[in-house]
């Protein structure tokens, strides 16, 4: 098989674990980040070339087949725009933008530019949801008629404190795009589209930190007539507490549970069973606070099936547009 090449721009956290997984299925080529000692770092442990603009990487390294997006949220729509412009397919981190109008020119350029656009959203890979996933489309559950969200989590002030972009309405773009966005995304994936919301967001413990909300409340209408709440927070009590999905339907009740939608808590369903899911991946551990579950192995997998294999691509831009739409609707949609 042949290896793709790959570049990381951003070198931080999640930048160090998508070289982690590139290295399993390809060649790390070269590596960017405006902070050169992180970008020497992360370089050097993987014999990649270093650099600190995007525009000399984009320049010099002509090898490269996939560029994977892993800087700020509202860095992501300008430097996936100018990679698919240089010819390079594209793997970009949640969220793909903070507003609709920068998702939509992203999908734009990569279909003039006919390259890929992929957008990581690995939560769609824990067992549980493959799961649920599967009877629904199955038909198993018959009519949806409401679903939970709820997003329990901790992040702190030395969180913020320690970033010099989160909280940041600019370059984080809010909670829900940081925190629970892949967690919206399963709304989409297993509920559909958002015709309505309604919200009530606040400040309550990281006033004078963040630049938006730690806290909301969304009612929501599904086009497809389910009616559904999300409670969102991240002021659970020193560590995260419960991310989870559960729908009410004519033929069964199940939810998607744990800290981090890698449970099926609870399954009633008319005639049938979930039985023997396999044990899912851990949480990302970013050492003083996890997050969502480390499937980025099958990310990458997708990625390299889809560019040498024809495969299908897991999740494309219009999935990761519906995503930052549902989250423009539940801020839009604010109760004051």
């Amino acid at each position: 098989m042949t290896k793709l090449n790959f570049g990381v721009i951003g070198c931080g956290r999640i930048g160090n674990r998508h070289a982690e997984h590139i290295s399993n299925v390809g060649k790390l080529k070269a590596v960017c980040d405006i902070d050169r000692t992180k970008a020497v770092s992360l370089g050097s442990k993987y014999n990649a070339n270093v650099y600190t603009t995007i525009d000399e990487l984009l320049k010099k390294e002509k090898e490269i087949d996939v560029i994977a997006i892993c800087t700020p949220n509202g860095l992501h729509a300008e430097q996936t725009i100018q990679s698919l412009k240089n010819g390079f397919h594209v793997l970009c981190e949640k969220p793909m933008a903070i507003n609709v109008q920068d998702a939509g020119m992203m999908i734009n350029v990569a279909e003039k530019s006919n390259k890929r656009l992929f957008i990581v959203k690995q939560n769609r890979f824990n067992p549980p949801v493959e799961a649920v996933k599967k009877i629904i489309d199955e038909g198993r559950l018959g009519e949806i008629f409401s679903v939970q969200l709820n997003c329990y989590w901790n992040r702190n002030h030395e969180y913020y404190s320690s970033s010099d972009w989160k909280g940041k309405k600019k370059l984080d773009g809010g909670t829900l795009f940081t925190q629970f966005s892949h967690f919206l995304d399963l709304l989409f994936y297993l509920i559909g589209d958002i015709s309505e919301a309604h919200s009530f967001l606040d400040n309550y413990a990281h006033k004078n930190e963040i630049e938006f909300e730690d806290t909301g409340v969304a009612i929501l209408r599904f086009y497809n007539g389910v009616i559904g709440t999300v409670n969102y927070t991240v002021n659970s009590f020193n560590k995260n507490m419960e991310g989870s999905i559960t729908i009410f339907a004519e033929k069964g009740t199940v939810k998607i549970g744990g800290e981090y939608l890698n449970e099926l808590e609870y399954q009633n369903i008319e005639g049938y069973e979930i039985k023997d899911l396999p044990k899912g991946n851990p949480p990302n551990n970013y050492g003083k606070y996890f997050g969502s579950m480390s499937n980025h192995d099958k990310v990458y997998e997708n990625v390299v099936d889809v560019l040498t294999n024809g495969g299908i691509i897991a999740t494309n831009g219009f999935e990761g547009l519906k995503t930052v739409e549902i989250i423009n609707r539940i801020y839009s949609g604010q109760i004051r």
